[in-house]
Protein backbone atom coordinates (compact mmCIF):
# COMPACT_ATOMS: atom_id res chain seq x y z
CA UNK A 1 0.00 0.00 0.00
CA UNK A 2 1.10 3.76 -1.00
CA UNK A 3 1.13 5.63 1.99
CA UNK A 4 2.31 9.60 2.12
CA UNK A 5 2.33 11.91 4.96
CA UNK A 6 2.20 16.10 4.54
CA UNK A 7 3.59 17.68 7.28
CA UNK A 8 5.30 21.40 7.84
CA UNK A 9 5.42 22.00 4.13
CA UNK A 10 6.84 17.86 3.87
CA UNK A 11 5.66 14.92 1.64
CA UNK A 12 6.90 11.47 2.66
CA UNK A 13 6.41 8.44 1.36
CA UNK A 14 6.98 5.86 3.47
CA UNK A 15 7.36 2.85 0.49
CA UNK A 16 9.86 4.83 -1.01
CA UNK A 17 11.96 6.41 1.75
CA UNK A 18 11.24 9.50 -0.44
CA UNK A 19 10.84 13.22 1.22
CA UNK A 20 10.24 16.28 -0.52
CA UNK A 21 9.67 19.51 0.54
CA UNK A 22 9.95 22.78 -1.58
CA UNK A 23 13.48 23.34 -1.19
CA UNK A 24 14.39 20.17 -0.41
CA UNK A 25 14.66 16.33 -1.87
CA UNK A 26 16.15 13.62 0.32
CA UNK A 27 16.13 9.81 0.12
CA UNK A 28 16.45 8.57 3.36
CA UNK A 29 17.78 4.98 4.13
CA UNK A 30 15.82 2.61 4.91
CA UNK A 31 15.88 2.53 9.05
CA UNK A 32 15.84 6.39 9.03
CA UNK A 33 12.31 6.12 6.98
CA UNK A 34 11.23 3.39 8.91
CA UNK A 35 11.88 5.97 12.37
CA UNK A 36 10.22 8.62 10.58
CA UNK A 37 7.01 6.73 9.61
CA UNK A 38 6.25 5.76 13.31
CA UNK A 39 6.91 9.37 14.26
CA UNK A 40 4.25 10.22 11.45
CA UNK A 41 2.04 7.36 12.73
CA UNK A 42 2.16 9.41 16.26
CA UNK A 43 1.91 12.87 15.51
CA UNK A 44 2.85 15.49 18.52
CA UNK A 45 2.73 12.51 20.88
CA UNK A 46 5.85 10.86 22.52
CA UNK A 47 7.31 8.10 20.73
CA UNK A 48 9.48 5.84 23.47
CA UNK A 49 12.90 4.89 22.24
CA UNK A 50 12.56 0.66 23.39
CA UNK A 51 9.24 1.13 20.88
CA UNK A 52 11.01 2.41 18.13
CA UNK A 53 13.94 -0.46 18.78
CA UNK A 54 11.65 -2.99 18.99
CA UNK A 55 9.94 -2.13 15.02
CA UNK A 56 12.55 -0.52 13.34
CA UNK A 57 15.54 -3.56 14.45
CA UNK A 58 13.68 -6.03 15.26
CA UNK A 59 14.78 -7.03 18.83
CA UNK A 60 18.08 -6.71 17.62
CA UNK A 61 21.17 -5.47 20.04
CA UNK A 62 22.11 -2.38 19.10
CA UNK A 63 23.16 0.68 20.52
CA UNK A 64 21.81 4.22 21.40
CA UNK A 65 23.99 5.55 18.43
CA UNK A 66 22.24 3.45 16.26
CA UNK A 67 19.01 5.63 16.45
CA UNK A 68 20.99 8.72 17.20
CA UNK A 69 22.02 8.65 13.67
CA UNK A 70 18.60 7.85 12.48
CA UNK A 71 16.86 11.07 13.75
CA UNK A 72 20.48 12.87 12.87
CA UNK A 73 19.71 11.97 9.03
CA UNK A 74 16.22 12.94 9.56
CA UNK A 75 17.35 16.12 11.21
CA UNK A 76 19.62 17.07 7.92
CA UNK A 77 16.84 16.01 5.57
CA UNK A 78 14.35 18.12 7.08
CA UNK A 79 16.79 21.32 7.37
CA UNK A 80 16.02 20.75 11.47
CA UNK A 81 18.09 22.01 14.45
CA UNK A 82 18.26 20.19 17.46
CA UNK A 83 18.97 22.57 19.61
CA UNK A 84 15.66 24.85 18.72
CA UNK A 85 14.06 21.91 16.87
CA UNK A 86 10.86 22.87 14.73
CA UNK A 87 10.52 19.07 13.98
CA UNK A 88 11.56 16.47 15.94
CA UNK A 89 11.87 17.23 19.80
CA UNK A 90 14.22 14.92 21.78
CA UNK A 91 12.88 13.90 25.03
CA UNK A 92 16.19 12.75 26.81
CA UNK A 93 16.37 9.14 27.44
CA UNK A 94 12.93 8.43 26.62
CA UNK A 95 12.14 9.02 22.86
CA UNK A 96 11.28 11.55 20.26
CA UNK A 97 8.31 13.18 19.40
CA UNK A 98 7.10 14.93 15.28
CA UNK A 99 6.36 18.47 16.37
CA UNK A 100 4.34 19.20 13.64
CA UNK A 101 0.71 17.80 13.21
CA UNK A 102 0.09 15.02 9.91
CA UNK A 103 -2.24 14.75 7.18
CA UNK A 104 -2.56 11.20 5.58
CA UNK A 105 -2.37 12.72 1.76
CA UNK A 106 -2.77 9.14 -0.09
CA UNK A 107 -3.35 5.69 1.11
CA UNK A 108 -3.75 3.47 -1.16
CA UNK A 109 -5.86 4.09 -4.72
CA UNK A 110 -8.93 7.22 -4.90
CA UNK A 111 -8.85 7.25 -0.86
CA UNK A 112 -9.19 10.89 0.50
CA UNK A 113 -6.22 12.40 2.67
CA UNK A 114 -7.15 12.60 6.28
CA UNK A 115 -5.82 14.15 9.23
CA UNK A 116 -4.15 11.60 11.76
CA UNK A 117 -5.23 13.12 15.28
CA UNK A 118 -3.05 12.28 18.53
CA UNK A 119 -4.36 9.26 19.95
CA UNK A 120 -7.47 9.39 22.66
CA UNK A 121 -6.08 9.36 26.34
CA UNK A 122 -8.62 7.36 29.04
CA UNK A 123 -10.27 9.09 31.85
CA UNK A 124 -9.13 8.76 35.02
CA UNK A 125 -11.07 6.88 37.82
CA UNK A 126 -8.98 8.37 40.79
CA UNK A 127 -10.89 6.68 43.45
CA UNK A 128 -14.32 5.28 43.52
CA UNK A 129 -15.90 5.62 40.27
CA UNK A 130 -19.50 7.26 40.63
CA UNK A 131 -21.63 5.09 38.49
CA UNK A 132 -21.00 2.21 35.96
CA UNK A 133 -21.49 5.15 33.04
CA UNK A 134 -18.40 6.81 34.39
CA UNK A 135 -16.24 2.93 33.92
CA UNK A 136 -17.76 2.83 30.65
CA UNK A 137 -17.00 6.35 29.68
CA UNK A 138 -13.25 5.53 31.28
CA UNK A 139 -13.08 2.05 29.44
CA UNK A 140 -13.93 4.11 26.06
CA UNK A 141 -11.53 6.62 26.36
CA UNK A 142 -14.04 9.34 26.45
CA UNK A 143 -12.08 12.05 28.48
CA UNK A 144 -14.22 13.89 31.30
CA UNK A 145 -12.45 16.97 30.67
CA UNK A 146 -11.23 18.35 34.08
CA UNK A 147 -8.15 18.71 35.84
CA UNK A 148 -7.78 16.94 39.74
CA UNK A 149 -6.24 19.49 42.46
CA UNK A 150 -2.67 18.04 43.55
CA UNK A 151 -2.61 16.46 47.44
CA UNK A 152 -1.03 18.22 50.46
CA UNK A 153 2.02 15.70 49.91
CA UNK A 154 4.09 14.44 47.69
CA UNK A 155 2.56 12.29 44.95
CA UNK A 156 2.72 9.31 42.18
CA UNK A 157 1.59 7.54 39.58
CA UNK A 158 2.94 4.37 38.95
CA UNK A 159 2.28 3.32 35.05
CA UNK A 160 1.72 0.06 34.12
CA UNK A 161 5.17 -1.16 32.58
CA UNK A 162 5.19 -2.00 29.06
CA UNK A 163 5.98 -5.28 27.61
CA UNK A 164 8.10 -4.97 24.94
CA UNK A 165 9.25 -8.80 24.79
CA UNK A 166 6.73 -9.02 22.10
CA UNK A 167 4.84 -12.61 23.93
CA UNK A 168 1.48 -12.22 25.53
CA UNK A 169 2.94 -14.93 27.82
CA UNK A 170 5.57 -12.20 29.37
CA UNK A 171 2.48 -9.51 30.01
CA UNK A 172 2.52 -11.34 33.90
CA UNK A 173 5.94 -10.11 34.49
CA UNK A 174 5.51 -6.52 33.31
CA UNK A 175 2.12 -6.39 35.79
CA UNK A 176 4.13 -7.66 38.64
CA UNK A 177 6.60 -5.22 39.22
CA UNK A 178 4.41 -2.16 38.28
CA UNK A 179 2.20 -4.06 41.48
CA UNK A 180 5.44 -4.44 43.41
CA UNK A 181 6.57 -0.71 42.82
CA UNK A 182 3.05 0.36 43.97
CA UNK A 183 3.46 -1.59 47.22
CA UNK A 184 7.15 -0.66 47.95
CA UNK A 185 5.97 2.96 47.45
CA UNK A 186 3.20 3.02 49.36
CA UNK A 187 4.94 2.31 52.16
CA UNK A 188 6.60 5.68 52.14
CA UNK A 189 4.67 7.31 54.64
CA UNK A 190 5.00 10.77 52.92
CA UNK A 191 4.58 10.01 49.81
CA UNK A 192 0.63 9.56 48.43
CA UNK A 193 0.74 6.72 45.79
CA UNK A 194 -2.22 6.40 43.10
CA UNK A 195 -4.01 3.15 43.17
CA UNK A 196 -3.58 0.74 40.55
CA UNK A 197 -7.30 0.88 39.69
CA UNK A 198 -6.97 4.07 39.16
CA UNK A 199 -3.99 3.87 36.35
CA UNK A 200 -4.81 0.02 34.58
CA UNK A 201 -6.34 2.66 31.47
CA UNK A 202 -3.07 3.49 30.41
CA UNK A 203 -1.93 0.00 29.71
CA UNK A 204 -0.10 -0.68 26.50
CA UNK A 205 -0.19 3.42 25.90
CA UNK A 206 2.25 5.77 25.81
CA UNK A 207 0.20 8.67 26.96
CA UNK A 208 1.28 12.13 27.31
CA UNK A 209 2.93 12.56 31.41
CA UNK A 210 1.52 15.90 31.69
CA UNK A 211 -1.75 14.82 31.06
CA UNK A 212 -2.19 11.77 33.41
CA UNK A 213 -0.63 14.26 36.30
CA UNK A 214 -3.44 16.69 35.28
CA UNK A 215 -6.20 13.62 34.99
CA UNK A 216 -4.76 11.95 38.23
CA UNK A 217 -3.89 15.12 40.29
CA UNK A 218 -0.57 13.88 40.42
CA UNK A 219 3.19 15.56 40.53
CA UNK A 220 4.94 12.31 39.89
CA UNK A 221 5.10 9.70 37.20
CA UNK A 222 6.67 6.11 36.88
CA UNK A 223 7.04 4.31 34.09
CA UNK A 224 9.10 1.75 32.03
CA UNK A 225 9.68 -1.13 30.05
CA UNK A 226 10.96 -5.27 30.40
CA UNK A 227 12.12 -7.21 27.57
CA UNK A 228 12.18 -10.69 27.76
CA UNK A 229 14.63 -12.70 25.26
CA UNK A 230 15.76 -16.52 25.99
CA UNK A 231 17.33 -15.94 29.83
CA UNK A 232 18.34 -12.52 29.88
CA UNK A 233 15.75 -9.50 30.97
CA UNK A 234 16.22 -5.95 31.09
CA UNK A 235 14.16 -3.68 32.52
CA UNK A 236 14.10 0.31 32.56
CA UNK A 237 12.58 2.71 34.18
CA UNK A 238 12.32 6.58 34.54
CA UNK A 239 10.87 9.28 37.22
CA UNK A 240 9.11 12.14 35.20
CA UNK A 241 8.03 15.38 36.74
CA UNK A 242 4.37 15.17 35.45
CA UNK A 243 4.33 19.46 35.91
CA UNK A 244 7.12 20.04 33.62
CA UNK A 245 8.07 16.50 31.93
CA UNK A 246 11.39 16.99 33.00
CA UNK A 247 13.51 13.24 34.67
CA UNK A 248 14.57 13.34 37.76
CA UNK A 249 15.91 9.63 37.39
CA UNK A 250 16.32 6.61 34.77
CA UNK A 251 17.92 3.24 35.35
CA UNK A 252 18.45 0.36 33.27
CA UNK A 253 18.20 -3.08 34.74
CA UNK A 254 20.28 -5.87 33.17
CA UNK A 255 19.59 -9.77 34.26
CA UNK A 256 19.46 -13.38 34.12
CA UNK A 257 16.46 -15.34 33.91
CA UNK A 258 17.34 -17.65 36.93
CA UNK A 259 14.61 -17.41 39.00
CA UNK A 260 11.77 -15.04 37.73
CA UNK A 261 10.09 -14.19 41.13
CA UNK A 262 13.89 -13.18 42.40
CA UNK A 263 14.62 -10.97 39.73
CA UNK A 264 11.37 -9.37 39.72
CA UNK A 265 11.84 -8.74 43.68
CA UNK A 266 15.45 -7.43 43.20
CA UNK A 267 14.18 -4.91 40.47
CA UNK A 268 11.95 -3.18 42.34
CA UNK A 269 13.20 -3.24 45.72
CA UNK A 270 15.96 -1.32 43.23
CA UNK A 271 13.62 0.90 42.07
CA UNK A 272 11.25 1.36 45.03
CA UNK A 273 14.48 2.53 46.73
CA UNK A 274 16.41 4.66 44.65
CA UNK A 275 13.17 6.52 44.16
CA UNK A 276 12.94 8.03 47.83
CA UNK A 277 16.12 10.13 47.55
CA UNK A 278 15.20 11.00 44.03
CA UNK A 279 11.38 12.70 45.08
CA UNK A 280 12.93 13.90 48.41
CA UNK A 281 15.55 15.88 46.35
CA UNK A 282 13.56 17.06 43.80
CA UNK A 283 10.54 18.30 47.02
CA UNK A 284 14.10 20.16 48.30
CA UNK A 285 14.31 22.06 45.20
CA UNK A 286 10.97 23.00 44.75
CA UNK A 287 11.24 24.50 48.32
CA UNK A 288 13.61 26.43 48.05
CA UNK A 289 12.03 28.23 45.25
CA UNK A 290 9.03 29.69 47.56
CA UNK A 291 8.97 31.86 50.73
CA UNK A 292 9.19 30.42 53.99
CA UNK A 293 5.96 32.38 55.09
CA UNK A 294 4.08 30.45 51.81
CA UNK A 295 5.21 26.66 52.82
CA UNK A 296 2.94 24.03 54.64
CA UNK A 297 4.36 21.48 57.29
CA UNK A 298 5.35 19.13 53.94
CA UNK A 299 7.29 22.06 52.41
CA UNK A 300 9.26 22.58 55.26
CA UNK A 301 10.55 19.66 55.53
CA UNK A 302 11.22 19.10 52.33
CA UNK A 303 13.57 22.09 52.04
CA UNK A 304 15.58 20.98 55.42
CA UNK A 305 16.22 18.17 53.10
CA UNK A 306 17.87 20.19 50.37
CA UNK A 307 20.76 21.28 52.96
CA UNK A 308 20.35 18.12 55.00
CA UNK A 309 23.03 15.78 53.33
CA UNK A 310 25.48 18.48 52.65
CA UNK A 311 27.40 17.66 55.83
CA UNK A 312 28.64 21.09 56.84
CA UNK A 313 27.85 23.04 60.21
CA UNK A 314 26.39 25.88 57.79
CA UNK A 315 24.29 23.31 56.01
CA UNK A 316 23.38 22.12 59.34
CA UNK A 317 22.14 24.97 61.05
CA UNK A 318 19.84 25.96 58.26
CA UNK A 319 18.29 22.45 58.20
CA UNK A 320 18.05 23.01 62.01
CA UNK A 321 16.43 26.32 61.89
CA UNK A 322 13.69 25.69 59.25
CA UNK A 323 12.84 22.26 61.10
CA UNK A 324 12.90 24.16 64.56
CA UNK A 325 9.91 26.63 63.19
CA UNK A 326 7.97 23.49 61.28
CA UNK A 327 7.74 22.22 64.88
CA UNK A 328 6.79 25.43 66.45
CA UNK A 329 4.27 25.54 64.15
CA UNK A 330 2.90 21.98 63.38
CA UNK A 331 4.04 20.88 66.90
CA UNK A 332 2.08 17.29 65.83
CA UNK A 333 3.85 16.91 62.63
CA UNK A 334 5.45 13.89 62.84
CA UNK A 335 7.92 13.95 59.80
CA UNK A 336 9.23 17.58 61.71
CA UNK A 337 9.90 15.78 64.58
CA UNK A 338 12.14 12.38 63.59
CA UNK A 339 13.91 14.45 60.99
CA UNK A 340 14.74 17.37 63.65
CA UNK A 341 15.59 14.71 66.21
CA UNK A 342 17.79 13.10 64.18
CA UNK A 343 19.40 15.80 62.83
CA UNK A 344 20.39 16.90 66.49
CA UNK A 345 21.87 13.40 67.48
CA UNK A 346 23.58 13.85 64.28
CA UNK A 347 25.28 17.20 64.55
CA UNK A 348 25.90 15.70 67.83
CA UNK A 349 28.31 12.82 66.44
CA UNK A 350 29.59 15.27 64.01
CA UNK A 351 30.86 17.70 66.88
CA UNK A 352 28.71 20.87 65.63
CA UNK A 353 26.90 20.90 69.24
CA UNK A 354 27.09 20.00 72.59
CA UNK A 355 26.36 16.57 73.40
CA UNK A 356 24.33 16.70 76.30
CA UNK A 357 21.85 19.64 74.60
CA UNK A 358 22.40 17.51 71.28
CA UNK A 359 21.19 14.28 72.48
CA UNK A 360 18.68 15.42 75.03
CA UNK A 361 16.93 17.40 72.70
CA UNK A 362 17.31 14.37 69.92
CA UNK A 363 16.11 12.45 72.16
CA UNK A 364 12.56 14.17 72.73
CA UNK A 365 11.74 14.35 69.54
CA UNK A 366 12.77 10.80 68.33
CA UNK A 367 9.91 9.50 71.22
CA UNK A 368 7.61 12.43 70.40
CA UNK A 369 7.48 11.16 66.23
CA UNK A 370 7.06 7.62 67.00
CA UNK A 371 4.34 8.67 69.55
CA UNK A 372 2.62 10.76 66.89
CA UNK A 373 3.09 8.31 64.41
CA UNK A 374 5.14 4.77 64.87
CA UNK A 375 5.14 3.62 61.41
CA UNK A 376 7.28 6.50 60.42
CA UNK A 377 10.68 5.07 59.67
CA UNK A 378 12.53 8.52 60.18
CA UNK A 379 11.47 8.39 64.30
CA UNK A 380 12.94 5.20 64.53
CA UNK A 381 16.02 6.06 62.88
CA UNK A 382 16.29 9.03 64.63
CA UNK A 383 15.69 6.90 68.36
CA UNK A 384 18.66 3.96 66.41
CA UNK A 385 21.08 7.04 66.50
CA UNK A 386 20.65 8.11 69.89
CA UNK A 387 20.55 5.09 71.66
CA UNK A 388 23.92 4.52 68.89
CA UNK A 389 25.37 7.90 70.48
CA UNK A 390 24.26 6.22 74.00
CA UNK A 391 26.20 3.32 73.71
CA UNK A 392 22.88 0.99 74.20
CA UNK A 393 23.93 -1.24 71.12
CA UNK A 394 20.69 -3.56 71.27
CA UNK A 395 18.22 -0.73 71.37
CA UNK A 396 19.77 1.14 68.61
CA UNK A 397 20.03 -2.52 66.48
CA UNK A 398 16.22 -2.53 67.48
CA UNK A 399 15.26 0.84 66.39
CA UNK A 400 17.02 0.47 62.55
CA UNK A 401 15.78 -3.17 62.04
CA UNK A 402 12.05 -1.78 63.02
CA UNK A 403 12.71 1.44 60.58
CA UNK A 404 14.20 -1.43 57.81
CA UNK A 405 10.69 -3.73 58.33
CA UNK A 406 8.32 -0.79 58.02
CA UNK A 407 10.11 0.50 54.54
CA UNK A 408 12.40 -2.41 53.29
CA UNK A 409 13.55 -0.47 50.34
CA UNK A 410 14.77 2.37 52.60
CA UNK A 411 18.71 3.49 51.65
CA UNK A 412 18.84 4.93 54.46
CA UNK A 413 17.43 2.53 56.99
CA UNK A 414 19.35 -0.03 55.71
CA UNK A 415 22.98 2.47 55.85
CA UNK A 416 22.36 3.13 59.66
CA UNK A 417 21.54 -0.03 60.51
CA UNK A 418 25.26 -0.80 59.04
CA UNK A 419 26.40 1.72 61.01
CA UNK A 420 25.36 0.21 64.12
CA UNK A 421 26.83 -3.38 62.97
CA UNK A 422 29.89 -1.20 62.26
CA UNK A 423 30.65 0.64 65.57
CA UNK A 424 29.59 -2.62 67.35
CA UNK A 425 32.37 -4.59 65.14
CA UNK A 426 30.17 -6.69 63.43
CA UNK A 427 31.84 -6.10 60.36
CA UNK A 428 29.86 -8.86 58.25
CA UNK A 429 26.71 -7.84 58.93
CA UNK A 430 28.04 -3.91 58.73
CA UNK A 431 28.86 -4.11 54.99
CA UNK A 432 25.71 -6.35 54.06
CA UNK A 433 23.49 -3.74 54.78
CA UNK A 434 25.77 -0.48 53.39
CA UNK A 435 26.01 -2.65 50.38
CA UNK A 436 22.53 -3.11 50.35
CA UNK A 437 22.03 0.72 50.62
CA UNK A 438 23.98 1.37 47.77
CA UNK A 439 22.40 -1.30 45.38
CA UNK A 440 19.12 0.09 46.48
CA UNK A 441 19.96 3.70 45.45
CA UNK A 442 23.44 4.00 43.67
CA UNK A 443 22.75 7.74 43.26
CA UNK A 444 21.87 8.65 46.43
CA UNK A 445 23.05 11.78 48.43
CA UNK A 446 23.54 10.34 51.78
CA UNK A 447 26.22 8.12 49.54
CA UNK A 448 28.98 9.48 51.80
CA UNK A 449 27.48 8.36 54.94
CA UNK A 450 26.80 4.67 53.12
CA UNK A 451 30.49 4.50 52.38
CA UNK A 452 31.31 5.94 56.03
CA UNK A 453 29.51 3.25 57.61
CA UNK A 454 31.38 0.39 55.47
CA UNK A 455 34.78 2.55 56.49
CA UNK A 456 33.88 1.96 60.49
CA UNK A 457 33.60 -1.57 59.21
CA UNK A 458 36.80 -1.99 57.56
CA UNK A 459 38.41 -0.08 60.65
CA UNK A 460 36.85 -2.66 62.97
CA UNK A 461 37.96 -6.00 61.28
CA UNK A 462 41.69 -4.52 61.12
CA UNK A 463 41.66 -3.78 57.23
CA UNK A 464 42.96 -0.41 57.48
CA UNK A 465 44.28 -0.02 54.15
CA UNK A 466 40.41 -0.43 53.08
CA UNK A 467 39.11 1.69 55.73
CA UNK A 468 41.24 4.68 54.06
CA UNK A 469 39.91 3.83 50.63
CA UNK A 470 36.41 4.36 51.41
CA UNK A 471 36.62 7.23 53.72
CA UNK A 472 39.13 9.20 51.00
CA UNK A 473 36.05 8.51 48.75
CA UNK A 474 33.58 9.73 51.22
CA UNK A 475 35.37 12.82 51.58
CA UNK A 476 35.45 13.31 48.16
CA UNK A 477 31.45 13.12 48.00
CA UNK A 478 31.42 15.36 51.33
CA UNK A 479 34.29 17.02 52.27
CA UNK A 480 33.21 18.22 55.51
CA UNK A 481 31.85 15.16 57.10
CA UNK A 482 33.86 15.05 59.95
CA UNK A 483 33.11 11.74 61.28
CA UNK A 484 34.99 10.21 57.60
CA UNK A 485 37.97 13.24 58.58
CA UNK A 486 38.65 11.66 61.61
CA UNK A 487 38.42 8.04 60.89
CA UNK A 488 40.88 8.55 57.27
CA UNK A 489 43.18 10.09 60.07
CA UNK A 490 43.15 7.08 62.15
CA UNK A 491 43.02 4.69 59.57
CA UNK A 492 46.20 6.46 57.97
CA UNK A 493 48.09 5.97 60.74
CA UNK A 494 47.20 2.24 61.63
CA UNK A 495 48.01 1.31 58.16
CA UNK A 496 51.35 2.91 58.95
CA UNK A 497 51.33 5.72 57.07
CA UNK A 498 52.41 7.79 59.62
CA UNK A 499 53.32 10.85 57.88
CA UNK A 500 50.18 11.09 55.51
CA UNK A 501 48.20 10.91 59.35
CA UNK A 502 50.27 13.62 60.36
CA UNK A 503 49.77 15.76 57.63
CA UNK A 504 46.05 15.34 57.51
CA UNK A 505 45.49 16.04 61.75
CA UNK A 506 45.74 19.71 61.28
CA UNK A 507 42.43 19.50 58.54
CA UNK A 508 40.39 17.46 60.82
CA UNK A 509 41.37 19.89 63.80
CA UNK A 510 40.55 22.79 61.90
CA UNK A 511 36.84 21.91 60.95
CA UNK A 512 36.35 20.64 64.76
CA UNK A 513 39.06 22.94 67.44
CA UNK A 514 37.35 20.89 70.03
CA UNK A 515 38.42 17.64 69.11
CA UNK A 516 40.14 16.03 71.41
CA UNK A 517 40.85 12.40 73.64
CA UNK A 518 38.07 12.99 76.25
CA UNK A 519 36.01 14.04 73.05
CA UNK A 520 36.63 11.27 71.30
CA UNK A 521 35.84 9.05 73.74
CA UNK A 522 32.69 10.79 74.67
CA UNK A 523 31.35 11.30 71.31
CA UNK A 524 32.88 8.68 68.59
CA UNK A 525 30.12 6.06 69.20
CA UNK A 526 32.44 2.87 68.70
CA UNK A 527 30.49 0.14 71.30
CA UNK A 528 33.40 -1.90 72.83
CA UNK A 529 36.40 -0.23 74.47
CA UNK A 530 38.83 -2.42 72.62
CA UNK A 531 37.51 -0.67 69.03
CA UNK A 532 37.56 2.19 71.23
CA UNK A 533 41.14 1.80 72.27
CA UNK A 534 42.27 0.77 68.60
CA UNK A 535 40.97 4.25 67.33
CA UNK A 536 42.52 6.53 69.72
CA UNK A 537 45.89 4.55 69.34
CA UNK A 538 45.38 5.62 65.78
CA UNK A 539 44.53 8.81 66.99
CA UNK A 540 47.57 9.16 69.07
CA UNK A 541 49.88 8.14 65.99
CA UNK A 542 48.63 10.69 63.91
CA UNK A 543 49.96 13.02 66.84
CA UNK A 544 46.64 13.96 69.06
CA UNK A 545 48.06 14.49 72.57
CA UNK A 546 46.27 15.76 75.63
CA UNK A 547 42.79 15.89 76.90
Amino acid sequence: MDRQFAFGGFRFDARTGELRGDRKQAKLTPRAAAVLTMLAERPEKLVFKQELFEQVWGGLAVSDDALTSCIHELRQALGDDARAPRYIETRHRRGYRLMEPVTVVSEGAGLPGRAIAPPPQSSSLVGQVADVGALDAAHTGHRHGWSLPLPDRPSIAVLPFVNMSGDPDQEHFADGITEDLITGLSRIRWLFVIARNSTFQYKGKYPDIRVVGRELGIRYVLEGSVRHQGKRLRASAQLVDAETGGHHWAEKYDRKLDDIFAVQDEITRSVAGAIEPRLLAAEGLRALARSTADLDAWEQVARAQAYFWRMTLADHQAATGILERAVEAHPDYAPARSLLGFRMVFATHMGWVDREHGLTAGHQHAIRAIALDDRDPWGHIALGYWAMMERRTEESIAAFRRAVGLNPNSAAAHGYLGHIFAFAGQDGEAIEHGEEAIRLSPLDPEMAFFLGGIAVAHFAADRFVEAVRYTTEALRLRPGFQGAQRLRCASLAQAGRISEARAYLPTVQRDQPQLSIDWIRASVPFQTQQLMERFLEGMHKAGLTGD
